[in-house]
């Protein structure tokens, strides 16, 4: 299998959504990439812990794509080998009464993972900007002052809340977070296909709701608001990876190999290492535990 380059999935804008590709499986077959990321996500899970230990920077995964994407089984299999005390998952639903008479951005900075840590988004900041903006009448509960009604909410105001988004990534991108910003590209026929299966599967039947269709109908608009987003904020030090999401197993190798392929550019994440007067007295400190 040819090398998975992280820079073939970088988003730089100007980007058409529709021209990017949705389905990749490698030419290989679903086993042979589960094993592959086996093999990846252990040396994730190994990295994981020497960050941990080293303790200055953080690692914020975010996830963002359509309904049915693939986001919970992905952080399932990617995540499985970390140690539970070095990733924390939030999923960001419609905003509790507390979160709205706070700013947008409040329940994700009070969210962001601590130093030596990975947090995952499974779904993010981005709701704002795109559930949002299909929806705006959702903006009416977040009692802006300047807001009154629909008709206050313009493309000035959207402008202004990816600027706001911006600057939120770039301020923890210079205080220690390095941030991977995943766009799992679904194609709308295998999303059919995916919703088709949660009504045709008893076990899955729970999956489903009526509003999935209802947002279904919604498709070009959310598109044109991910196009919006994506090449407004995919910048260097928060780039967006397109991920082609159709093939579930090739998505989640994906992730996992690019996430690997840049932390291991950081050669400053290492153990650190015992002080010199602590290591002088290793033989004696050995010698008191053996004789105990």
């Amino acid at each position: 299998m040819k090398k998975i380059n992280s820079s073939d999935y970088i988003l730089n804008p100007p980007k058409v959504l529709s021209d990017l590709p949705t389905h990749v499986d490698f030419g290989k077959q679903d086993k042979y990439l589960e094993k592959r990321l086996e093999e990846v996500r252990k040396k994730l899970g190994e990295l994981q812990d020497t960050l941990y230990a080293h303790g200055k920077y953080s690692v914020l995964v975010c996830l963002q794509g359509m309904d049915t994407a693939g986001k919970d089984s992905l952080v399932r299999e990617v995540f499985k080998d970390f140690n539970a005390r070095g990733v924390v998952v939030n999923s960001f639903k419609v905003p509790t009464e507390l979160e709205k008479k706070h700013d947008f951005l409040w329940r994700h900075y009070i969210a962001l993972p601590a130093r030596g840590k990975f947090g995952v988004f499974n779904r993010t900041h981005y709701e704002n900007v795109l559930v949002t903006r299909v929806h705006p009448e959702y903006i009416l509960g977040e009692y802006l002052p300047d807001i009154t009604s629909v008709e206050d909410i313009d493309d000035t105001f959207w402008t202004k809340r990816l600027e706001q988004i911006n600057a939120f990534e770039k301020t923890i991108v210079q205080n220690g977070t390095l941030v991977f910003k995943f766009f799992l590209n679904l194609s709308k026929e295998e999303q059919k296909n995916r919703l088709l299966r949660r009504l045709e599967k008893k076990e899955k039947h729970w999956k489903f709701s009526p509003d999935d269709l209802k947002e279904r109908l919604l498709w070009d608009q959310y598109q044109f608001c991910y196009e919006e987003a994506i090449n407004n904020t995919s910048k260097a030090h928060a780039p967006w990876y397109n991920i082609p999401a159709d093939n579930k197993p090739a998505a989640r190798l994906l992730v996992a190999s690019i996430l690997l392929e840049e932390l291991q550019k950081y050669h400053d994440i290492k153990e650190p290492g015992l002080e010199p007067e602590v290591i002088a007295k290793i033989d004696e400190y050995k010698h008191q535990l053996e004789n105990e």
